[in-house]
């Protein structure tokens, strides 16, 4: 059964909607900046600069609903809104409509405030909404109360895999039945002291304060840690046969995926990369192909020393030689790491580059490490008129691996 994408949606540090995040990533633009806030001084924090959105949520949805829902529900909200306008606002018995959400976090913001006000006002002041707006599953439910899904709402936390197992997750549920169309992806809005604070200590972030619009790098030798985004991005998957059905716009098949684990380290990649390389190899299993179809990666690429030479040895792991025929995007040096909504905003950029035949370049690469000799893209390049085969990585914290599968129709 093929599956297949027929509407995408993003909320980024690059635009407001899918298109103006796509226009701004051909463009070599950089989603990143100084963080104009008070508590970033207040707090005396190491790293004052983020991918921060575009454009605030607070801009796109009416205070009622804004009140309501944590900054990370009020992301997805914005990004499954167009994601099903794009698709047509398909007509379908909500029994066979689900979701399949994801977060790394989750409501971080609420659940913070919240204790600010127990501690400052005492327990009378803290909402009433407080839980249900920290859940992780807050931003599932709200999209799904919203589009009016019945046939299951589930959400994925598994670090910076999260939204690529839940595309995953998606694609595996219309293969058995349980619904003809489902809206996937993920949201994150993390961009808070703590957060921050918590990464830093770990020398996980970039602390380029002075040049915050180069600060991810990845590949190149001096990148020196990852930049923290928020956003969200929303795919539209349906079964081929509903979506010919009804006359719908097709952006790509999506083949599938494969999601591994490490059991190596809390907080860092296997080195050698094989159970990342694994999820890919099951992935072109999955799409019945051959390593040598594969002709585009949308790396997961996060621009930490360890991280970026770990997925290196996997993409070599599983490619060997074709590895210099595969030209390779690396597309959080423009849009920061989305934590769990990164797998889907770079789902749906390879979407893009196979839809409009156009593969999004990498910025910041100035040096590139010699001990990582891959074909990056570095300007926007463009795609043979033929059959391509793309993949985009995700690996999270906890020695998550997801690896989705895209073909051009």
């Amino acid at each position: 059964m093929k599956i297949v994408v027929t509407g995408l949606g993003a909320t980024t540090p690059l635009g407001g909607t899918m298109r103006e995040s796509w226009d701004a990533l051909l463009a070599g633009e950089s989603g990143t900046s100084t963080i104009e806030k008070k508590w970033v001084t207040e707090n005396e924090l190491p790293v004052t600069f983020a991918a921060q959105a575009k454009v605030p949520a607070a801009d796109v949805l009416p205070r009622f609903e804004s009140k309501r829902l944590d900054p990370s529900s009020q992301f997805a909200l914005i990004a499954a809104r167009e994601a099903w306008a794009d698709a047509g606002a398909p007509e379908i018995t909500p029994e066979r409509f689900g979701v399949d959400w994801a977060t790394g976090i989750g409501g971080v913001w609420t659940l913070l405030d919240a204790w600010d006000t127990l501690r400052e006002k005492g327990p009378r002041r803290v909402l009433p909404l407080t839980v249900p707006m920290l859940m992780p599953n807050g931003p599932a439910a709200a999209v799904g109360m919203d589009l009016g899904a019945r046939a299951g709402i589930r959400t994925v936390v598994s670090a910076c895999a999260s939204s690529s197992e839940s595309i995953i997750n998606a694609v595996e549920h219309l293969r058995a039945g349980y619904a003809d169309v489902i809206i996937t992806g993920g949201s994150e809005a993390a961009i808070h002291a703590l957060p921050i604070a918590s990464f830093a200590a770990m020398q996980a972030l970039s602390t380029r304060n002075d040049e915050p619009a180069t600060a991810s790098r990845p590949y190149d030798v001096s990148r020196d840690g990852f930049v923290l985004g928020e956003g969200a991005a929303a795919l539209v998957l349906e079964t081929e046969e509903h979506a010919l059905a009804r006359g719908a716009r097709i952006y790509a098949e999506v083949v599938g995926g494969a999601v591994t684990s490490d059991a190596h380290h809390i907080t860092a990649p296997d080195p050698e990369g094989s159970a990342a390389a694994r999820a890919m190899l099951e992935t072109i299993k999955l799409a019945g192909a051959r390593i040598e179809d594969v002709t585009h990666v949308n790396a997961h690429a996060t621009s930490t020393p360890v991280g970026d030479i770990a997925e290196y040895n996997a993409l070599q792991r599983t490619f060997g030689d074709h590895i210099q025929n595969i030209a390779v995007s690396a597309t959080k040096a423009s849009t920061g790491h989305l934590l769990g909504g990164a797998g889907a905003i770079e789902a749906a950029f390879t979407v893009l580059a196979l839809k409009e035949r156009t593969l999004p370049p990498t910025i910041n690469l100035m040096e590139q490490d010699p001990n990582i000799p891959l074909d990056v893209v570095t300007t926007p390049r463009p795609l043979k008129d033929q059959a391509h085969l793309a993949i985009s990585n995700s690996f999270g914290f906890g020695g998550h691996n997801a690896v989705v599968g895209f073909r051009n129709v």
